[in-house]
């Protein structure tokens, strides 16, 4: 397995990363409140060791008055930084929770903007990612670690004033001391952050295993692989257990050696400073406040690097959402728009076509035909011929190369992509159903629709004796993808979805070529009743499908090698119909 690539600062990262806060703008003024409770609650934080040591030299005073003013201001400081901590928490949690909410929506809004030549680079793992496990790292860093950056740009200068006005002499006996302590923790730290990262990429690769083999349980099972696969999983799985003993055994060193190291730093410290004490030059109270900054200080420091590990990863994360949110988005309506009448007259004319991820294979080439209004035609070929393709640039879901596409004689880029497409359906070969009800999917069609009208479009659709089946009906959940029904149950199911849409233009894509012969002939029906009275450009694999269409279309390697009826091709000696006819003739 690969290992992950490290994100690094740079100027440019950085740059980029600052574009977040454009999501925090709308909530500045709780922001800075936000940030206003955090600087003040971090300087009365400071003040904390001053006023302790002086509350402990005053018990040397005869004045009791003085200790018990001393202990009523220590008291406030704690009162104080309560009351600071709570609006800190609280008043960042809300630009946090609202920052990130509208991130998501802007994020998801371009994501289901993105054209299709856009999604054909991106896997879809990497983009639900983005959303989640990268926006997880932005609240952890909104809500927690620019606080404690500020407080540590707060913390280390005001610790070393206070140290410095303490006892200089000490002070410098201090760092002179704690950098053997740093140097120890920063080698034994890299190192095994190395083997801790080692351990969790052992345990990703037993994972991918158990993934991978879940998956394809069936291959598994059909090859009798069981034993190879465990073999695999259990091979992983050692070198895990290998790296983290290795791991155990040098950070039980790493926390033994730096326990003593910084134990014995304490001690010499202390030591130092009561000599000091014993001859007159620094207080008791003045030592017991050079120790606690010198903790805070040591703490700031020691969180420091794993404060630049997380600032790190968030502006990774950043750059990455910022990548998505910079990429062209198609040119969409947002929300329901009003339909145009279309009649649905086609024309491509010499149109050229390259899918963007490979420019140098050109798919349609010179392509150039008429549909006329409420006309049946279909399209066949070899697989790569482009059928589908023509699909795809019909609906816009890529922009052609050169040449022409119009609908009623008007360009398709002269219409809004919405209206285009909210005058078409697809029936596809592979249906893709939403996890919800049948009734939630049939009136994906068309939302708002009412009982009766999804009712008679699944009637239309031969669908309303199986839905009529379940215990359930229209509520039935067809479960992830549709699992729960078959592919003739979901292509009559996409059928019904189609009628409720009442499209212009109709577009199937080998809606049957996957289906058993009493499925297909109830599918067929179905089509036959959606495809009345409208324009359908039928992608064929079965050519008996087709028949009765009112003109055919035959591709090859990008051109149109044939045109006519079904009956007229047929006669074609040597043609790529009749040739494709008659092994299908022959499989049968």
């Amino acid at each position: 397995m690969a290992r992950k690539k490290r994100e690094k600062i740079s100027k440019e990262s950085m740059k980029k990363a600052m574009r977040v806060f454009r999501f925090v703008k709308p909530f500045k003024i709780t922001f800075i409140f936000g940030m206003l409770v955090l600087i003040i609650s971090s300087v009365v934080m400071m003040a904390f060791p001053k006023v302790l040591g002086d509350l402990i030299d005053s018990a040397n005073s005869a004045d009791g008055t003085t200790v018990n003013e001393t202990t009523i201001i220590l008291i406030s400081i704690f009162l104080v930084i309560a009351i600071m901590s709570f609006f800190r928490i609280y008043l960042f949690g809300i630009v946090t929770q609202k920052s990130l909410a509208l991130l998501r929506t802007k994020t998801y809004q371009h994501l289901i903007s993105s054209p299709m030549s856009f999604f054909s680079t991106k896997r879809v793992g990497e983009l639900s990612s983005r959303i989640t496990t990268d926006i997880a790292l932005l609240e952890e860093t909104f809500s927690t670690t620019i606080a404690e950056i500020i407080r540590q740009v707060i913390t280390i200068p005001v610790a070393l004033f206070f140290l410095l006005f303490i006892s200089p002499r000490l002070t410098v006996f201090m760092i002179s001391v704690i950098p053997v302590v740093a140097l120890i923790g920063i080698f034994f730290g890299k190192f095994i952050k190395k083997l801790s990262k080692d351990a969790q990429d052992d345990i990703a690769e037993s994972n991918g295993v158990v993934d991978e083999t879940l998956h394809g349980i069936a291959s598994v099972k059909a090859y009798a692989n069981e034993f190879f696969e465990i073999a695999r999983y259990k091979k992983s799985i050692d070198s895990s257990v290998n790296t983290s003993i290795k791991n155990a055994k040098w950070r039980g060193a790493f926390i033994g050696t730096i326990m003593f190291a910084a134990g014995a730093a304490i001690v010499s410290i202390i030591w130092y400073g009561l000599h000091m004490v014993q001859v007159g030059e620094i207080t008791i109270g003045g030592l017991l406040q050079f120790a606690i900054y010198s903790a805070l200080l040591g703490v700031s420091f020691g969180g420091s690097a794993e404060l630049f590990a997380k600032l790190q990863k968030s502006i990774g994360a950043t750059e990455h959402l910022m990548d998505i949110l910079e990429e062209n988005t198609e040119d969409i309506s947002l929300s329901v728009t009003e339909n145009i009448n279309i009649n649905g007259n086609i024309e491509f004319n010499n149109v050229s076509f390259s899918y963007p991820s490979r420019r140098d294979i050109q798919v349609l080439k010179g392509i150039s035909f008429k549909i006329e209004q409420g006309k049946q035609i279909a399209f066949v070929g070899p697989s790569g011929s482009g059928k589908t393709t023509i699909a795809a640039l019909l609906y816009r879901f890529y922009e052609k190369e050169s040449g022409n596409i119009t609908i009623d004689n008007k360009e398709t880029s002269a219409y809004h992509i919405s209206e285009i497409r909210n005058q078409m359906a697809m029936v596809p070969q592979e249906v893709m159903l939403f996890g919800g009800s049948i009734k939630e999917n049939i009136e994906y069609g068309k939302p708002g629709a009412t009982e009766e009208e999804i009712f008679e479009a699944a009637k239309q659709a031969n669908a309303l004796e199986f839905i009529e089946s379940f215990p359930e009906k229209f509520e039935t959940l067809v479960g992830d993808r549709g699992v729960q029904l078959s592919g003739g149950q979901k292509q009559r199911i996409a059928i019904a979805r189609a009628i409720l849409k009442n499209p212009s233009i109709l577009v199937l894509d080998e809606a049957t070529s996957a289906l058993d012969s009493e499925s297909e002939r109830l599918v067929q029906e179905a089509l036959d009743r959606l495809m009345k009275g409208r324009t359908s450009l039928v992608i064929a694999h079965r050519l008996s499908t087709i028949k009765n269409a009112d003109n055919i279309i035959v591709l090859d390697k990008g051109r149109i090698k044939e045109t006519g009826t079904h009956s007229e091709l047929i006669q074609l000696e040597n043609g790529i119909y009749k040739n494709l006819s008659t092994l299908q003739l022959t499989a049968v």
